[in-house]
Formats: C-alpha cells, sequence, structure tokens
C-alpha cells in the first residue's frame, strides 16, 4: 500500500514540475518579447530621413542672408560662395523672401555643422543645398494629390464675393475672370448672373490644402446669355491649352478687354468731356481710366512690341506697345514701368504697376487704344476672334466636353435666403 501510495506521490510531483517548467517557459517568453525594441517608423521629409539630423525649423526673418545663416550654422566660406556663384539658375540667394520657410538639417555631432538648406519655395516646390561632400542644389516638388470639386454660385453683389461665400479658392475668381475676359463685361455683372465650374484641388499628404487647379469646364449665364467654357489642348507640341465653347469655337479674343483685373471704370473714352476745372471748356478724354489701388499690376492687353516705355509730361510713367500693323496701346500714369523699349510682350504679361505720375488726382491706368493710326473707344470695338479649334481636333473635343457638360448641367445652385414678409402696423393692430 505504502509502495502505491509512493508511485502515486512520484507521478503528482512530476507533473506539477512539468506543468510548472512550461508556465515558467512561457513567463520567460513573454518578458523576452516585452524587452525587445519597437521599432520606430522612420520620418521622411523632402526625401530625408529627419531622425539623422538635428532639425532647425524656422522662416526667414527681415535682414536674414543664405551667407549669414550658413555662417551661424558653420559652413565654410568657399562652400557658400560656390553656391552663390554657381547654383545662381536652380538657387538665387538674392531672391530668399522674408516670411518663408526653410529647414536646415545639422550634423548630430558637438559641431552641428549644417549637412543640408531647404528652402520651400511654395506649398508645393522647395530647393534642396545639399552641403555635404561636393556641393549641389536640386528643385524638387512635393508628392500632390488633386481632388476633383464643384461649385456653383449667384452673383449678389459681385464675382469674389459669390465665390468666396461658397468657400471657394479665391484663384478660382482670376481663373474664371480670365476664361471670360473677352466674352464677359466684369464691370457690367448683373444681379442674378450666375456660374458654375468644374476644378481639382491640390493637397499634400491627403490633408494640407494647396490651392486649386486650373479650371477644368465652367458655365456663366450674364444677362440671361449661357456660355460654356472648357479647357482643351489645341497644339499638344507647344502644350497650349485655350477654353473653347460648345460649338468648339475659341473663348478668346486678340484683346483683353481691360488692362487691370476688378477694377472700376472711373472715366469714359469722351470726345465732348468738360472740365470744371478748365472753365467747363471741352476737353476730350480719348482714353478709358481703371481706378484701382497703388501698386495694382497692369496687364499688357494683346501680344506685340514695346515701342516706348518712359515719362513724358502729363501722361507720367507710361508704356506704348504695337501689336500688329492695325492696333496699338498705351498705358499712362504708372508707379513703376516692368518693361523696356524693344522687349516683346504676350498677353497678359504684367508691364507695370498702378500709380499716379503725371496729370492725374487719383491711382488709375488711362489706357488708350489706336486702330489704324486713330483713337478710338476699346469698349465699343469688335475685337477680332481667336481661331476657331482645328476641324480635325474636333470629333475628339466634343467626345471629350459630353460628360463634362452633362456634368455642369447637373450642378444644383445654392439656395439663396427668402427674405421673410413681415407683417405691416396696420396688420398687426388688426390681429390683437
Amino acid at each position: 500500500m505504502q509502495k502505491y501510495w509512493g508511485l502515486i506521490l512520484m507521478l503528482f510531483l512530476s507533473l506539477s514540475c512539468k506543468d510548472g517548467k512550461t508556465v515558467n517557459q512561457e513567463l520567460s517568453k513573454k518578458k523576452i518579447a516585452s524587452i525587445v525594441p519597437i521599432k520606430k517608423p522612420i520620418v521622411k521629409q523632402f526625401g530625408f530621413n529627419l531622425d539623422e539630423f538635428t532639425v532647425k525649423q524656422d522662416t526667414v526673418k527681415r535682414g536674414d542672408s543664405f551667407g549669414e545663416l550658413m555662417l551661424q550654422h558653420k559652413v565654410e566660406y568657399p562652400k557658400i560662395a560656390k553656391i552663390t556663384e554657381e547654383f545662381r539658375d536652380t538657387f538665387d540667394v538674392r531672391r530668399i523672401r522674408v516670411g518663408k520657410p526653410y529647414l536646415i538639417l545639422k550634423s548630430k555631432d558637438t559641431t552641428e555643422t549644417a549637412q543640408v538648406f531647404i528652402y520651400e519655395n511654395d506649398p508645393i516646390n522647395y530647393t534642396v543645398v545639399d552641403l555635404r561632400d561636393s556641393v549641389v542644389a536640386y528643385k524638387e516638388k512635393k508628392e500632390v494629390k488633386y481632388k476633383e470639386r464643384e461649385a456653383s454660385g449667384v452673383i449678389e453683389t459681385s464675382l469674389s464675393e459669390a465665390i468666396l461665400d461658397q468657400g471657394i479658392d479665391y484663384n478660382v475668381t482670376n481663373n474664371l475672370s480670365e476664361i471670360y475676359a473677352w466674352t464677359i463685361d466684369f464691370f457690367r455683372l448683373q444681379k442674378g448672373d450666375k456660374f458654375k465650374v468644374i476644378y481639382k484641388e491640390k493637397y499634400i499628404n491627403d490633408s494640407i490644402y494647396a490651392g486649386a487647379g486650373p479650371i477644368e469646364a465652367a458655365y456663366f449665364e450674364h444677362e440671361g446669355r449661357p456660355i460654356y467654357a472648357f479647357a482643351y489642348e489645341n497644339d499638344s507640341l507647344k502644350s497650349i491649352v485655350d477654353y473653347f465653347d460648345e460649338e468648339a469655337n475659341n473663348l478668346r479674343r486678340t484683346f483683353l478687354r481691360a488692362p487691370v483685373q476688378f477694377s472700376r471704370i472711373s472715366s469714359r473714352y469722351n470726345l465732348k468731356r468738360r472740365i470744371r476745372y478748365y472753365g467747363n471748356k471741352v476737353r476730350p478724354h480719348k482714353g478709358t481710366d481703371y481706378a484701382a489701388p497703388l501698386g495694382t499690376p497692369i496687364m499688357a492687353t494683346a501680344d506685340g512690341t514695346v515701342t516706348e516705355s518712359t515719362r513724358r509730361g502729363g501722361n507720367g510713367k507710361y508704356v506704348k506697345i504695337r501689336h500688329n500693323g492695325t492696333y496699338s496701346t498705351q498705358y499712362l500714369h504708372m508707379k513703376k514701368q516692368n518693361v523696356k523699349r524693344g522687349d516683346y510682350v504676350r498677353q497678359g504679361d504684367i508691364i507695370g504697376w498702378i500709380g499716379m505720375t503725371g496729370n492725374t488726382s487719383g491711382p488709375h491706368v488711362c489706357y488708350r487704344f489706336w486702330k489704324n493710326g486713330r483713337q478710338v473707344d476699346p469698349l465699343r470695338e469688335e475685337l477680332p476672334k481667336a481661331e476657331p479649334l482645328a476641324e480635325s481636333l474636333q470629333p475628339a473635343y466634343f467626345e471629350y466636353i459630353t460628360p463634362k457638360k452633362d456634368q455642369l448641367d447637373c450642378i444644383l445652385y445654392p439656395e439663396m435666403p427668402v427674405e421673410e414678409d413681415f407683417p405691416s402696423e396696420d396688420m398687426v393692430s388688426l390681429n390683437k
């Protein structure tokens, strides 16, 4: 009997030791697993592993220069000179702007010498100056994702207000005004005019908004007249994109209607104008005055060659452009010119800025327009149209715009607030 109980005791002890060993092994495994370090994700930005550097992030302050920033971070002068002299086309150190962000990636040793300088030109484009080994500079872009957006509006006061009311990027206002600059007089928009647009918004890292892309399709109803616009590449070799209507007519004209965006006409072309200052005598005004704040950009209204860029008498600082054998234009009272005689300019190029030079009582540009050597009113001229889309491209164009047009037609306008019809005092008294 004792032998029997002894065998049972030995078996129990054996099982207990086995179970205990198993439990201890499992605990040991858990302890080992718990002390294995978790790998940190590699933080990459601008193509660099930031964990390999000491990072200084800042913005350009007034008085900062590239040379001073580099000297402060122990970069040798010969390297600074090399960047300044040999990489001017890639990174012009004279053009760094106050408020622009930059990163300096420094070595992780006691010297903390700058290894890389990264300058953010805008939210998407940046320039890298690699100071390690042989110095090099190059430009890069952040990865951008595009999200299509539809928008619409009804004009109550102005186009810009109608667009901002919908939470749309202000650049869409400029894009719309450029597309319809030749077909709609934006100085005479009517209450109730409507628009619809399809465009893409740009995002960095899926969440950081980086601006609006070009408008792909648009619809504008002005004084009851509907005008469609579709972006289409009419010259694949030169990558030229124009806007055409639903019949493949080019919306562009050879001349812009006005040399300034979103200004107001303060004085029109008038050959019988009387001026009180001169005893109410007739003093013909052979230009159209566009009032705008000082420094507002002035655009060339068509392609052409600058024949004059000077200052003279009551004209103040001005520019004159010959567009062809028929047309010339002149822009007076500039604060400063941006072109010189002999320059060839394209339509929309900035040729100067609004000023008050010469005989003027306020900031504006006096826009003068010649046809066959005679000054005429540009607002009354039937400006020549650009060529329509080539017939060979039209079948593909019509196939392309069909779904875009359907998409525009399906966009709804925002609901306008309904004004409540409050009862009159007489009705209130009757209800008492």
